[in-house]
């Protein structure tokens, strides 16, 4: 079977930096070393501010090593129109020029510290073979049009088009390279970077205080620059987390010119790239996104990838797959800047499935706001925003979704009685003395069993089959077999009980 590793981590020169082992004070200090975090970073050291970055594992390795390097103007996952229709035109040029100019920020650093990702201009291209995804295009390129984008129809990609358009001049990298070189860049006694650092605890306050497993950290501001806040933010009820899918292929035909392609297929859309490896040249294709902790044979959705990929493509073999994860903000704009209620605390979410662009661009939001020089965006942003208007139905929904993921696993048993149902490299809920515990066999036969409940809010974890991981419906956070945390909300691990 092909393990599941991203298509960048093999060309990505290897780096290091240290691990905390003592107590130290900073200006400002940073949970989270991926692109987000290290870009933020580099805001504040240039202007002069001591910063540290703690990362849990390892810099650029989470959500940044797992997207597919594409940057492009318009948002992804909720379309151009749709943020037009609940914001306004202005807020939606607003929106195509917050992220081009985060593109630019990436080029430019690019240039700047001569980092060699891979980075390349390239069209973007949204179009459908079949006619019931027409008014969706259509509604999206004249969006993108009253923002001041130029569209053309012309698409450099010899597969079958009903209707679509392409945007010239937009890019792709290789995001892991970018993110680790430019941590490597930057980091000097006044901007330290910390992996395998964990946070355990965090209070806000004169100073701030972040608990770790290897030191304790007081700054003056934080910034929570880790996909989804650590701990309990209002904004986890403003959220959806889901989970998308890759692939890489190698073909025996042509490749595809290179671009940025979305292929729609009824009401999502297929992302496919090319991108050269050490061992040569494969196409990247994503797609099947689905509800964090919701479908537990997910291999389906890698086999569904493939033969989207065989249906238009002369596919040799599957070389890579992995997956992402991302949070979807209810009224289709990332919470950027200070918490809710928080004086002290910045955050940065709800990115969808645009993390690279809207990660750089809350780096220059939340570095221009700790410096005292507000931008332009920081409102359209805004981290405390209240829109009951945009929000209301996907509020509900999301909401709707917790409380039932809560009821239904609390009341119905639909797991395993006994530890010979639970099959090698397979899990289960199994309850034990009025328990509901996570049960896994390892594929030697070994069982570990930990909590079902997830820390963060009590809701029960799901079994993530391709990815053997324990998966909370409820707000995205994950785990591993034994328990600790890979993303997500959660701080702490769950609860270890058994091991057979």
């Amino acid at each position: 079977m092909i393990p599941i590793a991203p298509v960048w981590k093999e060309g990505t020169q290897q780096m290091s930096f240290p691990i905390l082992n003592q107590d130290i004070s900073v200006d400002v200090a940073i949970i989270g070393g991926g692109i987000t975090g290290i870009t933020t970073a580099y805001q504040l050291a240039k202007a002069g501010m001591k910063v540290a970055v703690l990362e849990a594992r390892t810099i650029g390795e989470g959500s940044t090593g797992f997207s597919t390097g594409n940057l492009y103007a318009v948002p992804g996952s909720e379309g151009l129109h749709t943020i037009e229709q609940k914001w306004g035109s202005a807020h939606a040029k607003q929106v195509v020029q917050s992220r081009a100019a985060a593109i630019d920020f990436i080029e430019a650093r690019i240039s700047e510290l001569n980092i060699n990702c891979g980075f390349l201009h390239v069209p973007w291209c949204l179009f459908s073979a079949h006619a019931e995804s027409a008014s969706y295009i259509k509604k999206e390129r004249e969006a993108a049009e009253r923002a001041g984008l130029a569209t053309s129809d012309f698409i450099p990609l010899d597969l079958k088009v009903n209707t679509g358009f392409s945007i010239a001049n937009q890019a792709q990298f290789n995001p892991l390279q970018y993110t680790t070189e430019l941590a490597q860049r930057i980091k000097s006694d006044s901007c330290l970077i910390f992996e395998h650092t964990k946070m355990l605890e965090y209070k806000e306050g004169e100073p701030c205080l972040i608990t770790t497993d290897r030191g304790k950290v007081t700054a003056s501001a934080v910034v929570m620059a880790t996909h989804s806040p650590k701990g309990l933010y209002f904004v986890h009820s403003s959220m959806e987390p889901y989970r998308e899918y890759a692939i890489a292929v190698t073909l025996t035909g042509a490749y595809p010119p290179n671009g940025t392609y979305w292929d729609m297929k009824s009401k999502q859309h297929y992302s496919m790239r090319t991108y050269d490896t050490p061992r040569g040249k494969v196409l990247l294709v994503l797609g099947e996104k689905h509800k964090v902790g919701t479908l537990v044979h997910n291999e389906s959705c890698f086999e569904k990838l493939e033969s989207f990929a065989r249906e238009r493509f002369e596919v040799e073999s599957v070389v890579y797959r992995w997956a992402a994860q991302q949070y979807q903000p209810a009224d289709g704009l990332p919470f950027i800047g200070k918490s809710s209620g928080s004086t002290k605390t910045y955050i940065a979410t709800g990115f969808s499935a645009d993390g690279l662009v809207y990660g750089t661009l809350a780096a220059m939001i939340i570095g221009d706001e700790i410096m005292g020089k507000p931008g332009p965006w920081h409102k359209t942003y805004s981290a405390s925003r209240i829109t009951p208007i945009a929000s209301a139905t996907n509020y509900i929904k999301a909401n709707a979704s917790v409380a039932y993921e809560l009821v239904k696993d609390y009341l119905f048993k639909d797991g395993a009685k006994t530890f010979s149902e639970v099959a090698a490299n397979e899990g289960k809920i199994i309850e034990i003395k009025g328990e509901k515990c996570a049960v896994h066999r390892d594929h030697s036969g070994n069982l570990s069993i930990v909590s079902a409940v997830c820390p963060h809010m009590g809701c029960i974890v799901h079994w993530n089959s391709s990815e053997q991981s324990w998966d909370c419906p409820c707000h995205g956070s994950r785990f591993t077999t034994q328990g600790e945390v890979i993303e997500g909300p959660a701080i702490h691990a769950l609860n270890p009980l058994y091991v057979l």
